[in-house]
């Protein structure tokens, strides 16, 4: 390798090395100790990496850390917010990494398009939940009960898109559409114009031929939506 090169890879090697200013240190640590708790539930051992910036800044005072993203768990690569205290009250922002090593469901076999999946369908592993897709499901409760969309294969991480709420009711079914206000209570058999599980709205065609919208309550019955 040529000297220069060789040169430029000690250069950087020894600035990597450095540790952080004394000042940051309690920025970084308070960082650290924050998404360590965070991370803490969805698993049983927590590695966290930071990535502190490469601009010198004033001592952060009273650091309090927070998450950019709330509605992703605090896992992989992330941006994390840090609010200063005293003087200095901007915010700043560093790059942190989480690894979290812990237990998720997979399919215990191969599971047919359309089967509603039981606790029977699924088996426990133990792994890098931040190697997992982003839409993977960690929580067998929020498996059972749902319904495959397509066939998946076993010893498979099952994604949310591929289940949906069991089809309670189909297209060309005969249902009953309940109207209920302050009082009364009226029923009606209609035609589903529509399929759809618990929670899903679809459109009903009446006797009379007027068509209207209704919110799926159970099976072949719906609420007047509008």
């Amino acid at each position: 390798m040529p000297r220069p090169i060789r040169r430029c890879l000690l250069l950087l090697l020894l600035l990597a090395a450095t540790p952080a200013p004394a000042e940051d240190t309690v920025m970084l640590d308070a960082v650290r100790d924050f998404l360590t708790a965070e991370a803490a539930p969805l698993g049983d051992e927590v590695s966290v990496t930071l990535y502190p910036p490469a601009a010198h800044f004033p001592t952060c005072q009273q650091p309090a850390p927070f998450l950019r993203n709330t509605s992703r768990a605090p896992l992989g690569r992330l941006s994390v917010g840090i609010r200063c205290g005293g003087d200095d009250a901007r915010t700043r922002y560093l790059q942190a990494e989480v690894s979290v090593i812990g237990r998720y469901p997979v399919t215990a076999h191969a599971i047919a398009a359309g089967a509603v999946l039981t606790r029977d369908d699924l088996e426990q592993r133990r792994g890098e939940l931040d190697r997992l897709p982003r839409r993977a499901l960690r929580s067998v409760e929020a498996i059972v009960g749902q319904q495959a969309r397509r066939s998946l294969a076993a010893g498979r991480v099952i994604q949310a898109h591929q289940l949906r709420a069991p089809r309670l009711v189909e297209r060309g079914d005969r249902v009953t559409l309940e109207a209920k206000g302050q009082g009364f209570r009226i029923m009606r058999q209609a035609e589903a114009l529509g399929s759809g599980g618990r929670g899903e709205e679809i459109r009903v065609r009446l006797d009379d031929r007027r068509i209207l919208e209704g919110r799926i309550i159970g099976p072949r019955r719906l609420a007047v939506t509008g």
